[in-house]
């Protein structure tokens, strides 16, 4: 029988239980007691936080990782975002993507006016001194190594924090940071 868990991943947590090199970091074993043989589906960087999808089943894994699964994310960026650079986020951008230039693939992206409490204040990014910030939603069906960072860069407006809130029909819901949920199976 398998295990599988809707997780929300803290900012400063790898998205991973083993971490071989000599500094410490912090892991997803210390959040909760996974069953043995548990595994991260996808990734969030160390600096991403948001739904993450954890299974006992590598075929699920395989599954959810596909082309044809919607991945949400909530990015906070430097500055006002406006419907231009949305719409170029929408159209594809140029990125580099290990040390080659690649074009994203069209998506479904759009400014976020109001942010769900769900989001939470999170970690203090800066104070309003430092100009003003703004939250634009994107929609991928890829996953190239931190991309929506390079698409909302290449526009102009750096990511200060990011989210992911969904995955397939799976929501962040009301997790708060930190807590797992353990599911019957994943209801993509």
């Amino acid at each position: 029988m398998h295990h599988h868990f809707l997780i929300h991943k803290p900012h400063g947590y790898l998205s991973q239980f083993v971490y071989e090199k000599k500094r410490h970091k912090k892991l997803l074993g210390e959040l909760y007691n996974f069953p043995k043989g548990t595994m991260a589906i996808g990734r969030l960087d160390e600096d991403s936080e948001g739904l993450l999808l954890l299974t006992t089943d590598g075929m699920m894994s395989e599954m959810v990782r596909s082309k044809t699964v919607e991945k949400e994310y909530y990015a906070q960026v430097d500055g006002m975002i406006n419907e231009e650079a949305v719409a170029q986020i929408k159209k594809g951008v140029e990125i580099g993507f290990k040390g080659i230039r690649y074009t994203t693939k069209e998506c479904e992206a759009k400014i976020i006016y109001q942010l769900p409490e769900s989001i939470g204040e999170g970690r203090r990014i800066r104070d309003q001194r430092h100009g003003p910030t703004s939250w634009v939603s994107i929609t991928l069906t890829e996953g190239k190594f931190r991309q929506v960072r390079k698409m909302t860069a290449a526009v102009g407006f750096p990511t200060l924090r990011l989210v992911r809130i969904r995955v397939g029909n799976l929501h962040l819901q009301n997790l708060k940071a930190g807590e797992v949920l353990h599911v019957n199976k994943f209801e993509l």
